[in-house]
């Protein structure tokens, strides 16, 4: 299927790994010009150099660093057609060991890092050819899993962000929708996995695998499989979903 994209200008942030590097490398595969962000700049220029897109090094949680990834996007694009935002994460701990701390930190990472980008890149978008933002939730906003109180929270305001954001600019042509992936062998799923075994003494590969006894399609997700329905929320082929959070789950999700 042409997604209709070839040529659209699009910035993914939170790209340098997983689902938001495989949702770059599905943009870039329907032809469109591509430039990459994230926080670490070496594994960004990696990143990259890997599926041949530009980058812009930014990190989220931090206003200043936002506010010179625009700066730099105004100076270089005369308009954003695609804005992906794959940034985000969970925190485990139960309620009552959480501090302050830990709540401010996880909404920077889950909401605030993700207001700065749309309201800062807002212009470029208006000025896009009927631009789409795609913003990457959880499973976690409709059924909050345990021992992730600080992240479901924050997960759910997520939801009504998009809700929100896509009723407000869908005036000025801007579509906003998500996708809310599941279980995705990822670099933070395997590390969680290696320090799981270390603890149980068990092997990396059994621990995912216990884990996917949840998941009614019985395994974890490849990115690829987020990253195929992100590109096609961030095409004209989609042109009828608005304000959705699209769960990509294995059927995890039962909410």
């Amino acid at each position: 299927m042409d997604l209709g994209i070839r040529d659209d200008l699009a910035l993914v942030v939170g790209a340098s790994d997983g689902i938001g590097l495989a949702t770059a490398r599905a943009l870039i595969a329907e032809g469109a010009a591509v430039t990459v962000s994230a926080r670490d700049p070496a594994a960004l220029a990696k990143a990259a150099a890997g599926i041949g897109a530009a980058q812009l090094p930014a990190d989220a949680t931090d206003a200043a660093s936002v506010e010179a990834l625009v700066a730099a996007w105004e100076a270089a694009h005369p308009r954003l057609d695609i804005l992906v935002v794959a940034v985000g994460g969970s925190h485990r701990a139960p309620f009552a060991a959480l501090t302050d701390a830990d709540w401010r930190a996880n909404w920077e990472f889950n909401i605030l890092g993700t207001v700065r980008l749309v309201r800062g890149l807002l212009p470029a978008l208006r000025r896009g050819r009927g631009a789409r933002v795609v913003l990457f939730g959880a499973a976690a906003a409709r059924m909050p899993y345990p021992e992730q109180v600080v992240s479901n929270v924050h997960k759910a305001g997520h939801l009504a962000l998009v809700k929100t954001l896509a009723a407000e600019l869908l005036p000025e042509g801007i579509r906003v929708n998500a996708v809310a992936p599941g279980r995705t062998v990822t670099r933070l799923w395997r590390r969680r996995a290696e320090d799981l075994a270390a603890k149980e003494g068990t092997t990396p590969e059994a621990v995912l695998e216990r884990f996917a006894r949840d998941i009614p399609l019985g395994r974890f997700a490849r990115a690829e499989e987020i990253a195929d329905v992100a590109a096609f929320l961030a095409s004209p082929r989609s042109s009828y979903v608005v304000g959705q959070s699209v769960a990509v789950d294995g059927g995890i999700g039962r909410g």
